[in-house]
């Protein structure tokens, strides 16, 4: 599915246009595998490169997924660890992402923090008004890391498919208080056509 919408997506959008880098997580491993095959065959100039969580360095550790004959996992990988990044890596390789690795399309695996996942994904919202969960802000720390090394003019994707609706109850937020701050109710009473109710 990914190969015939998000890969098209992507390659329409750069058309005529460099893209040096493609940075994405993986999850299930679709949306890896359905991009990546069509950049290596339409865009075969376009690094790919793939995010994992640093507690639960699967990939980078080089520990082969034992598989059934169907493709689900026997066992637990060694390498897997628990980690906050909510929606990466269960505690296995998932059948489609080895297939990628099989591949041989992947350029680099970077293993991220989930303090620098958090960091990030904050900044997103606080500088840029982008409103995305851990595991986006992890591959966004993943797209710096690679701008870090990238030559000057390079085009980098970051791939952020998540909102962080679904983070407010996790430790992403626990530092953002329940009620409005002095600065913020400040801010409210200073915003024509605004009024603030508070119940007693």
């Amino acid at each position: 599915m990914h190969s015939r919408t998000t890969a098209r997506e992507i390659v329409e959008a750069f058309a005529g246009e460099r893209l040096d880098y493609w940075v994405t997580g993986y999850g299930t491993g679709g949306t890896l595998k359905g991009v990546a095959r069509i950049l290596n065959k339409e865009r075969p100039d376009t690094k790919i490169i793939v995010c994992e969580p640093a507690d639960a360095p699967m990939l980078t550790s080089g520990t082969p997924q034992e598989r059934k004959p169907d493709g689900s996992p026997t066992a637990s990988n060694p390498a897997w660890k628990p980690h906050p990044l909510q929606g990466w890596g269960p505690d296995f390789i998932p059948k489609l992402t080895g297939d990628v690795i099989e591949m041989g399309v992947i350029d680099r695996i970077l293993t991220i923090s989930g303090a620098d996942a958090m960091h990030w994904s904050k900044q997103l919202a606080r500088r840029e008004g982008i409103f995305v969960g851990i595991t986006a802000g992890a591959t966004f720390a993943g797209a710096l890391e690679v701008c870090g090394d990238a030559p000057e003019g390079a085009s980098v994707l970051a791939m952020l498919p998540d909102t962080g609706e679904r983070y407010l109850s996790t430790p992403l937020f626990a530092d953002v208080p329940v009620d409005m701050t002095s600065e913020e109710l400040e801010i409210s009473a200073s915003t024509p056509n605004f009024r603030l109710v508070q119940k007693a």
